[in-house]
């Protein structure tokens, strides 16, 4: 099973860096978009500064979806003992995120609903 959890693992942690990067490449574009609206553009119907409030509200919700994600890897690379729970928590919201959170979800619950997972957990040393 410890193998299955460092698989689990890594795929959260590029679950998470694809979320950075599309969060990033999304604030990234819309700033780029409203420029050229603001500039080029004079009878655009949306303004620029709607349009960046918008690409600022989309990245921040998308920063605060994968950045568990990364810290769900860190915790159960490490045999953390909130790992566990933390993974079951965001594989239930993870299957929303269609198809490749939703793949990593069904992995997840079939790794962390295991006995012999919950053995591991429990047998891990304290973190000191």
């Amino acid at each position: 099973m410890m193998t299955h959890l460092k698989i689990l693992a890594w795929f959260n942690v590029v679950l998470g860096a694809l979320g950075l990067l599309a969060g990033a490449a999304i604030f990234g574009g819309a700033m780029v978009v409203s420029d050229i609206f603001q500039y080029a553009v004079e009878d655009a119907g949306v303004p620029a500064a709607v349009l960046q409030l918008v690409a600022l509200v989309v990245t921040t919700v998308v920063l605060v979806v994968s950045l568990p994600c990364l810290i769900l890897g860190y915790g159960l690379i490490n045999l953390r003992p909130w790992a566990r729970v933390l993974g079951i928590v965001l594989a239930a919201l993870n299957l929303l995120n269609v198809p490749f959170g939703t793949a990593v979800s069904l992995y997840a619950f079939w790794v962390l609903l295991k006995p012999e997972t919950a053995a591991l957990f429990r047998s891990a040393p304290a973190a000191g």
